[in-house]
């Protein structure tokens, strides 16, 4: 009778982080904020006319969409994109659209200094300082693990911050690595 209260008992808190976890990914996605260089699809279902796929937003962050003309679209979430479809649409167009938006591509992230291969990258979520370094193959043997900083692309200012290994990164953020004299 033991087992079977230890496996419900693991089955539990294995199905409490699972929920937890997937609540924070969600959370994660929902903030997210599209901007230049982001590539979006857009479904409305059962209107094939009106689903694009792989948009690329432009340097000003618009996109032209049928009967909507063009959108602003940098700086608002998925669901605020989806909303703005969904009520363009509604009345005059379609009755009840149902809108999607999805993430296809997000903008690149820029990593300089002492990597091996300093370049930009496509971003992935869940990226961090220590990763992106791994993408670019790694740090040199005069990089300074403790001078590394972040410009963030959302920060009007463009001021670096000090950061550390497991810093995130965010589509569009400039990552530096010092060298290291000693």
């Amino acid at each position: 009778m033991l087992f079977p209260r230890r496996l419900i008992l693991f089955a539990c808190l294995f199905l409490s982080y699972a929920l937890a976890w997937a609540q924070q990914d969600a959370d994660n996605l929902s903030k997210y904020r599209l901007g230049t260089g982001d590539v979006i699809s857009i479904t409305v279902f059962g209107e094939d006319d009106l689903t694009k796929s792989k948009i690329r937003l432009s340097d000003a962050g618009t996109i032209s969409y049928p009967v909507l003309g063009e959108l602003q679209v940098r700086g608002k979430t998925v669901g605020e994109l989806e909303k703005m479809i969904t009520d363009g649409l509604r009345g005059t167009y379609l009755v009840n659209p149902r809108v999607s938006v999805t993430i296809d591509e997000y903008r690149p992230f820029f990593i300089n200094g002492q990597v091996k291969a300093p370049k930009s990258y496509p971003y992935e979520p869940g990226l961090t300082v220590r990763k992106a370094a791994t993408i670019a193959g790694g740090f040199t043997e005069r990089a300074s693990m403790s001078k590394i900083t972040v410009v963030r692309d959302a920060d009007p200012t463009h001021t670096p911050v000090k950061v550390g290994l497991d810093a995130p990164i965010h589509p569009g953020d400039i990552i530096t690595v010092d060298e290291s004299f000693f």
